[in-house]
């Protein structure tokens, strides 16, 4: 009788499973073909039908963290009628109490790595960019909608590292939606 073929495995796959190694692993470092073959329950011969190398992985795995942990994002939170609920709604989702994902954190780990810094930096500017635009269009000045975006980008950096190293440090998840309110209102104030 024959076995049931294993489904193929695509350079998605391989990049997911890539990020899933930063993830838990703290960083770049984590990144290496075998175990990453072992995980998939594959061999070495897929990684190198889909990829020329580690780097390629890289490339890969960093492009899918931007489409999963920005484009998608932004996604959701256009969905929002107004500017202000899309800068609600993005700093709710960024900033979960149920846990922050260490993934951004790893990256960050990674800064000095070509790669990862490239993508940081293109991250980081549209990120910025983008919550500067919901400012603008909230009637702020265009020095003040970069302003209140860096600090807004600034908080999710920061929540995200006290969650990740000293949780106790912020609100139980009863208190959170005040929290989050404290810090929507300090960054729409104006004057």
């Amino acid at each position: 009788m024959a076995q049931p073929r294993k489904p193929r495995l695509t350079a998605r796959d391989w990049a997911d499973a890539a990020l899933a190694a930063i993830r838990e692993g703290g960083g770049l470092k984590s990144v290496a073909v075998e175990p990453l073959a072992a995980r998939l329950g594959t061999t070495k011969g897929s990684f190198y039908w889909h990829f020329t190398n580690r780097e390629a992985l890289v490339e890969a795995a960093l492009s899918r963290w931007v489409e999963t942990n920005t484009d998608e994002i932004i996604t959701v939170v256009e969905t929002e009628p107004t500017p202000e609920s899309r800068l609600r709604k993005l700093l709710t989702e960024v900033t979960k109490p149920s846990g922050t994902d260490p993934l951004e954190l790893s990256l960050l780990s990674s800064k000095d790595h070509p790669q990862v810094a490239m993508a940081l930096q293109q991250v980081t500017a549209r990120r910025i960019a983008y919550i500067a635009g919901l400012f603008e269009d909230l009637g702020f000045t265009d020095a003040e909608s970069r302003q209140r975006a860096l600090m807004a980008y600034s908080f999710y950096l920061g929540h995200a590292q006290l969650a990740h190293a000293v949780p106790t440090a912020l609100p139980a998840r009863e208190e959170f939606p005040g929290y989050l309110e404290v810090a929507v209102g300090a960054l729409l104030r104006r004057g």
